[in-house]
């Protein structure tokens, strides 16, 4: 690694122009005097000042190591001009910026792009649209198809983030609509404050969703009514920029794509890389026990150990040299030997250790399926002639989120957490393993058949998988959820109502996990009807999504006989 540079030289609220006429801003940190450097650039909107993005790139140290940092609000946030809309501008805009970053007179012309989340998207809208100067991007948990876990999975509306998510961007809408205007001001951040304090005990729970009342009376998120709520097959102009699918294909440019198994957007972290890898573009993949904000050892409920943590990944680097050495073999042409090492590194809980494998998914894993039975078993041998299991979903009193793949407010923190509090619900099926003699590993994607029968014309299915340790208790390790009307979306169907009282198989995507069940451990399914406010509620009645507030009870059945062979599918891997 070339020697540390003692100087740099900061630069405040740097502008540059877009093609319309907007000025953005940016903060520059690069090596202080004389010449030409890379530029590494983030553009963010929650304010460059407050460098959310410094746990991931610390730009002083970056710029110590021979490279211009370029953090820049994105238009209408922070210092810089424009109105703020999310996801709308930032193709558009990030070229631009790509196109003037690559033109100062102390860049060498190459441009890398890195960030998480929203910082993530806006590396990939700006790589899309192909600027010749981008050589290479380092996405952190971002999202590619808003319907896979960005505004909707599964067909249920993804409202936990949503709605928390749009209000809280609102705090930057109020600071400018009543910047002129001090008591004006104190007043709406008032009302504000109180909004986002009662979201979490009161405000998920409005209806109906079209009409969402926290952010109707906020007046500060027009996005939120066209994003969320929208049903997926009337695509919104949103949701649509937010979508990077599609510009994905062909497209060459390195990614180091990095996430984590309880991470909000793991599936399209690991659909970002498995794309660019299909299409012979160099890519790797990171995924940690992390979930979006928590990156240390300790995430919810389970300490995964000193070496899971961002900062000392496996006791060997962190994420700063981690990017720093893509960035020095695309942008500086130093052979790092990053390219000769595994292309993807996984962290495997359970052992809770670190390792490198040649592909996504392993092909050594075999797909193993644990059939559900009556009386609550969960076994790889083949059901018989037995009788189905009932619940009664009441959307008045839905399942609460506890645990898992998310981002909300504080009230229902991401991560492994004991599920027992929910299982012990007469709402949701538990379906146990026998008592594991050895330990069994399963790594990769997972799925779950389910054969169901619904006394309603729609309604969800969630599935849960758990570890349940030798103590009972029953850590959550991913979920899915798939609403009825939208249960063949993905194969090009328009979506349609059930006929009540009639078989459906459905087919419910968990993502992926790694995890060694230790010997002694139970392997655990739930199966139920409702995670909420994770998931908006289905209301079983079939009206248009999100348009009243009626409301239906459900009885729902579980098929598990020899005709209907419900079972969650395991990519299981020899230890």
């Amino acid at each position: 690694m070339p020697p540390l540079l003692q100087n740099i030289t900061v630069e405040l609220d740097v502008p540059m122009q877009t093609r319309d006429g907007v000025t953005l801003r940016a903060n520059v940190y690069r090596p202080a005097g004389d010449g030409r450097w890379p530029v590494l650039l983030m553009r963010l909107p929650y304010g460059k000042d407050f460098m959310l993005g410094g746990a991931l790139l610390d730009p002083v140290q970056a710029a110590r190591r021979g490279y211009v940092v370029i953090v820049q609000d994105t238009r209408g946030c922070g210092t810089s001009e424009g109105v703020w809309y999310p996801v709308a501008h930032e193709g558009q805009d990030g070229v631009d910026t790509v196109e003037w970053a690559a033109r100062l007179p102390y860049s060498d012309g190459q441009v890398g792009m890195y960030g998480a989340s929203y910082f993530g998207f806006t590396q990939w809208a700006a790589a899309i649209n192909k600027p010749a100067a981008l050589k290479a991007l380092v996405p952190f948990e971002t999202w590619r198809d808003p319907f896979h876990g960005q505004s909707a999975r599964g067909g249920a509306t993804e409202l936990g983030i949503g709605a928390s998510w749009h209000l809280g961007m609102g705090l930057n809408v109020l600071m400018r609509r009543y910047a002129g205007d001090p008591m004006a001001l104190a007043q709406a951040l008032g009302e504000f404050a109180q909004e986002m304090d009662r979201l979490g005990t009161a405000g998920y729970w409005s209806l109906p969703l079209n009409d969402f009342a926290p952010l109707r009376r906020q007046d500060v998120a027009p996005a939120f009514f066209e994003t969320n709520g929208t049903p997926m097959n009337g695509i919104s102009e949103s949701v649509r920029a937010a979508d990077i699918a599609a510009g994905q294909l062909g497209l060459q440019i390195p990614t180091y794509n990095i996430g984590g198994w309880y991470d909000i957007f793991l599936g399209d972290t690991i659909a970002n890389y498995l794309t660019m890898r299909r299409q012979g573009a160099p890519a790797k993949l990171l995924i940690g026990p992390w979930s979006h904000s928590e990156l240390g050892g300790r995430v919810g409920e389970r300490n995964f150990g000193y070496a899971a943590q961002s900062g000392f990944i496996n006791l060997q680097t962190d994420l700063l040299g981690l990017q720093l050495r893509w960035f020095d073999h695309w942008l500086k042409g130093i052979d790092t030997g990053l390219l000769a090492e595994a292309p993807v590194k996984i962290f495997v809980m359970g052992i809770n250790t670190w390792r490198d494998e040649a592909e996504w998914p392993l092909a050594r894993a075999r797909n193993v399926p644990y059939y559900l039975h009556e009386g609550g078993r969960l076994s790889p041998e083949l059901p018989w002639d037995e009788a189905p299991d009932v619940y009664m979903y009441d959307p008045e009193d839905p399942v609460p989120t506890r645990g898992g793949a998310t981002l909300m407010t504080p009230e229902y923190p991401a991560g492994p957490y004991d599920q027992r509090s929910i299982e012990a619900r007469p709402d949701v099926l538990v379906f146990t393993s026998d008592v594991l003699g050895e330990d069994l590993e399963v790594t990769g994607p997972i799925e779950v058949h389910l054969w169901a029968i619904s006394s309603a014309p729609d309604t969800d299915f969630v599935a849960r998988l758990t570890d349940v340790f030798p103590d009972d208790s029953s850590i959550c390790l991913t979920d899915g959820i798939v609403r009825a009307r939208y249960r063949n979306f993905a194969q090009g169907e328009v979506p349609s109502l059930l006929q009540p009282g009639q078989p459906y198989h459905f087919v419910i995507d968990l993502w992926a996990t790694s995890n060694v069940f230790l010997a002694g451990h139970r392997i655990r399914l739930q199966i139920t009807s409702s995670n909420f406010p994770r998931w908006d509620r289905n209301q079983n009645t079939g009206h248009p999504i999100g348009a009243d507030a009626e409301m239906a009870v459900a009885w729902q059945t579980i098929l598990h006989d020899v005709e209907h062979a419900s079972c969650v599918v395991l990519p299981v891997v020899a230890v």
